[in-house]
């Protein structure tokens, strides 16, 4: 895995500055940051996904083509909304049948649901069908929109396990975008904190999370163990 540099990343409009932040993705970053901070706003800039009406300027070094759907991918928040609900799996595979099995092998998928349509699947299953997809160009990059947010604890336990595993075979670089401090931490090994568009903080994760320089990032730790209360 290769480091790729986002040197700058400045989303304006009307001459206002909605985002204008740096960052490296080394092996897996994790995106934190409130409603608002900037996240999304992140992610479909590096996906060329931002309203034509926003001014958009990325300067980045990485050694491949930068290409949505060749060498970068995305795996989505909700799963329900990235599949055709009449449309069998499989003919929502753009890829050779062996590559679907293979895929679906590694995540734990069993083959009969290639024949199934995605409301006949759970949640869970739903969620790694569209990694599968996501993987199924072999990205340099997988960019990931809080994909566990949906999921219960034990599905989300499973979903992390899956991504360490197939970025180890598979040798991807991860930006996972999320406001949940505790997955951040279980998947990533550095994180960049957001606020207003901005970069507060940055660095190794657990050393951020251990020392943190801001009270906001304090607040996102917090956050994270007042859940895990309520969820005992």
């Amino acid at each position: 895995m290769n480091t790729i540099h986002i040197d700058q990343l400045k989303i304006t409009h009307d001459s206002k500055v909605l985002v204008d932040i740096a960052f490296e993705i080394r092996c897996s970053l994790a995106l934190v940051g409130e409603s608002g901070s900037g996240k999304s706003l992140t992610l479909k800039a590096l996906l060329g996904l931002l309203d034509p009406a926003l001014d958009v300027v990325i300067e980045k070094r990485c050694d491949f083509e930068w290409q949505r759907g060749k060498n970068i991918a995305l795996v989505p928040q909700n799963p329900f909304t990235a599949l055709s609900p009449l449309t069998r799996i499989k003919d929502q595979m753009f890829f050779p049948k062996e590559q679907s099995h293979e895929l679906f092998t590694l995540l734990g998928l069993d083959e009969s649901l290639l024949e199934r349509f995605p409301p006949e699947l759970s949640g869970g299953q739903l969620q790694r069908v569209v990694v599968a997809i996501a993987l199924g160009s072999n990205p340099k990059l997988l960019l990931l929109d809080e994909p566990t947010t949906a999921l219960d604890p034990t599905s989300k336990e499973t979903m992390i396990a899956l991504l360490k595993t197939l970025q180890e075979k598979m040798e991807f670089s991860m930006l996972f975008v999320t406001h949940d401090m505790g997955v951040a931490s279980a998947l990533c090994e550095d994180i960049c904190v957001l606020r207003e568009g901005r970069v507060i903080e940055q660095g190794k994760i657990d050393t951020v999370k251990r020392e943190p320089k801001e009270e906001y990032t304090q607040a996102l730790i917090d956050a994270e163990f007042k859940t895990r209360g309520f969820r005992n």
